[in-house]
Parts: structure tokens; sequence; C-alpha cells
């Protein structure tokens, strides 16, 4: 199938199954504006691919996706359209996901954070990687917590986990992810696309109908969750962008980062 997405989002096509690949490695697979659009369009582009039956998703490099460009939060301080279209886009990301009528095992080859999180609870096989992890570190750096873990763990590791790991944003190590019931299993590092290939070939060769209609009756579950947090919680993630301790946060990790970035080449 043609891949309109690249270069920072690929579709590769393995007989029944399609990979999916977030590609800026060298950012450790952060969304920026084009990637956070190609990830909400590419579930409707599969869903009209007639022999496709399963998906893969995944990162490149090593990292799952570190979550959103911190460069990319800057321009959005002031361009409150383009503000709007991200919030209301991560909205559509979720929403796109858990109605794509076809099973997403993910493969979590390296950390999955923020927005990385939010792709894993969206996804239905999830497979972590041993050294990787997963966090959601919104409250940390002055946002509200929306699209991910907020409206999801609740459900699937209980209200008072989520709300320390959420309020926090400690790291869930693999295993940790495992017993949580945010992962399925561990795999070893290096392996995961590969095991997650083995998971969704397997799927893939099941009768269509019924592992279609099974998935939309178990994400009914999911999302009615979502549908009564979604909305109040994006709405003020919007409102956190413009708070003071947000930009001192992002600005003082930005100056870090440009200042080791400067040593290193000096």
């Amino acid at each position: 199938m043609s891949d309109p997405f690249g270069p920072e989002l690929l579709v590769e096509s393995r007989g029944p199954v399609r990979i999916v690949t977030l590609n800026r490695p060298e950012a450790l697979n952060a969304t920026n504006e084009a990637l956070h659009s190609a990830l909400i369009g590419v579930w409707r582009h599969i869903a009209a691919d007639r022999d496709a039956r399963a998906v893969v998703l995944t990162g490149a490099g090593r990292a799952f996706s570190a979550g959103g460009d911190l460069q990319h939060f800057v321009d959005l301080w002031d361009d409150r359209s383009a503000r709007r279209e991200e919030i209301d886009g991560a909205g559509r990301l979720v929403a796109e996901m858990l109605d794509f009528p076809l099973p997403i095992v993910a493969a979590i080859n390296g950390p999955a954070v923020g927005l990385g999180c939010s792709l894993a609870c969206c996804s239905d096989i999830v497979l972590i990687a041993e050294s990787a992890y997963i966090a959601d570190p919104h409250v940390g750096v002055g946002l509200t917590a929306a699209d991910g873990g907020a409206p999801a763990w609740p459900l699937l590791m209980g209200m008072l986990r989520a709300k320390e790991y959420l309020l926090t944003g400690e790291r869930i190590p693999a295993d940790q992810a495992v017993a949580l019931g945010l992962a399925n299993r561990v795999v070893p590092d290096g392996e995961s696309v590969e095991a997650a290939l083995a998971v969704a070939t397997k799927l893939a060769k099941l009768p269509p109908q019924a592992v279609q209609s099974t998935k939309r009756a178990l994400n009914m579950h999911l999302k009615r969750a979502v549908a009564g947090v979604i909305e109040y919680a994006l709405s003020e993630e919007y409102q956190s962008f413009d708070t003071p301790e947000h930009r001192a946060i992002v600005t003082t990790f930005l100056e870090k980062s440009r200042a080791r970035a400067t040593g290193a080449g000096a």
C-alpha cells in the first residue's frame, strides 16, 4: 500500500499486518505537528485497506515516543489557533484509535512517555521491552494530564494507583507495567517488534468479523470512561499552557538541553 504519512510516520505491509512506525528517532519520536497529524489520519487509511487484518505500532530507534516536542510546546504558547487544533487533535486521535476496527499490537521498544503512553493505552495488546518504561509526566511540566493516563489508567490499574502515577509522573518500568495492567508481557530488548508481529499475525488469521466485533465490544468500556473525562481534561490542558509554571519549566528544560548540546559540540 502507498505511504502518504512519511517521513514522520511509516506504514509497512507484512502480509495482512501493517507495521506503523513513529519515525523521528533523532527526537526520540517526540511528536511535532506533522507526526501528530499523521497519527490522527493513519487509522482510517489502514481501515480502508481491504487486505489489512492487524497492526503493529512501534517507534524507530531507541524510543517508542518521548511525548510532546518541547519546542513545539513553545510554538503553541502564543498561537492559540494552533494550540486549539493540537488539543482537539489529541481528542480525535484517541477516538480514532478506539474506533479503529482492527487489533493494534503495541511494541513498546523504549520509553513511552506522554503521548507515547496514550498510544499504548489505546492499543489492544501491549508488549514492552525489558528496559523500556511508561510515564505520563504532564503534571511535572505544568500541564493537565488529559488524553492518555487520566481517562484510561483508573480503569486499567485502579484509581489510587492512577492518581499516584499521574500526579507524580513517576516512571513505570516494564515489569511493573505488566503488574499494573498497562502491558501484557515483557519481551527481551530488541525483540519487541518481532514479538508483536507474531501476535498480530496470529490475530490476522482469526475470523475477522469475530475479532473486530469483540474488540468493539471491549472498547465500549474504554470509550465510556474516556467520554466522561477527556473533554474536561483537554479543556484544562489548553488553559495550562498559559500558566507561568508551565512556561518556566519548559524554558528551563530547553536552556539545559541547549547548554548540553553546546558543551558536547565544544
